[in-house]
């Protein structure tokens, strides 16, 4: 993955008309002429929210990438936060729309679904290749004000309603196995969380194939024998539970440390960098601002280590999975269910990767370099068990991709669901990948 500023041109979106009566859509309209700019302006920031974090970007990012004074840009957006509300709120209404052309295009729910997530892959390389808009994805709504957050919030609830209801008629219907709607769903929206980062990187004909590669994956799962998805249960989670040593230090320094890292981390996945206050991690910790600088220099040295933090836990976790006895696929279960159970205990969560935007280069080269080697160590895994015909014959490399997306997004999925047990949490979030959607046919 690159996080670095597309150095390509400028955008043209295309804009979408479907919604335009035909007096709006003659070339000769002035409301068409104006939607025509505004979408390239939802478009400009949403490409550039994307790769450099909504509250990084300024006004003045947009206009100078779109060839406008900042003034100009004053006649479609009121103010940073509406740009970035109207940017979030595009986002959510085009998913509506393609969940609508999904459920015109078939009553089958899985086939729906599929169609849904495959329009997600569609809608991205269609804008990668300057044939259609940038879509923002919705990663800093938390840091928006509270009237702005609450209407995309109810809009994603009313998608999520929606997709919920297509895949519980799926399981009543018995098209779609027995599982939990809700983990189910968010594990799948969480692997596209960050399709548009690796998408933009992967070369244009294996991109091309992610789609295919995606309802192949949550249709059929990994595995060869679905079947005998449950026969070798992973171990419970106590089996590789952390050392005191590793997790509870020795020194007070060292544990005040920490806490800063546990409460910035929350407060950079919810609110961004640029949204992330000190005073606000100081008053969660309830400390003064000057015991955050006996520990950093400032806030880009927190949220250095911060990541620094998370990627030593990875690695932890992929050592001691790595010395286990096992298949590979043993493996992968483990690895995935503990890096779950650090998502969702009081040792998380993981920081957010879209927050690495606001770290210098080099910086950041270092640190997705350390996320690479754990990416690594999990897609090596898959393509052993490929090798050993335990995982069907999938792009392996599209796999990880989508796998690691979910496992960031796994941090979220309280706000969801509760979650009562963490082993049987991470079992529900992780069987789309193993065992896919669809019936399996007993033989």
């Amino acid at each position: 993955m690159n996080f670095e500023d597309d150095p390509t041109g400028q955008i043209t979106p295309k804009l979408p008309v479907e919604n335009l009566n035909p007096e709006q859509r003659s070339p000769f309209s002035r409301g068409l002429q104006r939607e025509t700019k505004r979408a390239a302006v939802l478009s400009c920031a949403a490409k550039l929210f994307n790769t450099k974090g909504a509250r990084s970007t300024t006004l003045a990012d947009v206009a100078s990438r779109l060839g406008l004074t900042k003034t100009s840009l004053y006649y479609y957006v009121a103010t940073k936060e509406d740009l970035i509300y109207q940017c979030y709120d595009a986002n959510v209404r085009q998913a509506h729309r393609q969940l609508d052309a999904a459920e015109q295009y078939t009553h089958a729910p899985l086939d729906c679904l599929m169609h849904f997530l495959e329009s997600q892959i569609v809608t991205t390389l269609r804008a990668l290749d300057d044939a259609g808009d940038f879509y923002a994805a919705p990663l800093e709504v938390a840091s928006l004000a509270t009237e702005h957050r609450q209407a995309l919030e109810a809009e994603y609830r009313r998608l999520l309603k929606r997709l919920i209801e297509i895949m519980q008629r799926g399981i009543n219907q018995g098209d779609i196995r027995p599982c939990n709607p809700v983990i189910t769903l968010r594990a799948i929206l969480g692997a596209l969380d960050w399709s548009f980062y690796w998408l933009y990187e992967m070369p244009r004909e294996e991109a091309a194939t992610v789609s295919g590669v995606l309802r192949d994956l949550f249709s059929h799962g990994l595995l060869a024998s679905p079947l005998r998805a449950q026969a070798t249960p992973p171990p419970g989670l106590e089996a590789l539970a952390v050392d005191e040593d590793v997790f509870d230090r020795d020194t007070q320094n060292r544990l005040k440390q920490e806490a800063f890292l546990k409460a910035g981390t929350r407060c950079f996945n919810q609110k961004g960098f640029s949204g992330t206050s000190l005073d606000e991690i100081a008053q969660q910790l309830q400390v003064s601002k000057g015991a955050f600088y006996y520990h950093f220099a400032n806030k880009e040295a927190l949220l250095t280590q911060c990541f620094d933090y998370t990627l030593d836990r990875l690695d932890q976790v992929m050592m001691r999975v790595a010395s286990l006895d096992g298949s590979p696929v043993f493996k992968l279960e483990v690895a995935c269910q503990h890096i779950f159970a650090l998502q969702n205990s009081d040792q998380g969560p993981l920081v957010h990767f879209n927050a690495i935007t606001s770290l210098p280069p080099a910086v950041r080269r270092r640190l997705l370099a350390r996320l690479g080697a754990v990416h690594g160590v999990l897609e090596r895994f898959i393509a052993d068990a490929i090798q050993q015909q335990l995982f069907r014959p999938v792009p392996a490399a599209v796999v990880i991709q989508l796998l690691t997306g979910a496992l960031n997004a796994a941090m979220d999925l309280a706000t969801w669901q509760s979650i009562d047990s963490l082993e049987q949490g991470a079992s529900d979030y992780f069987s789309v990948f193993f065992q896919g959607l669809q019936v399996t046919q007993q033989v």
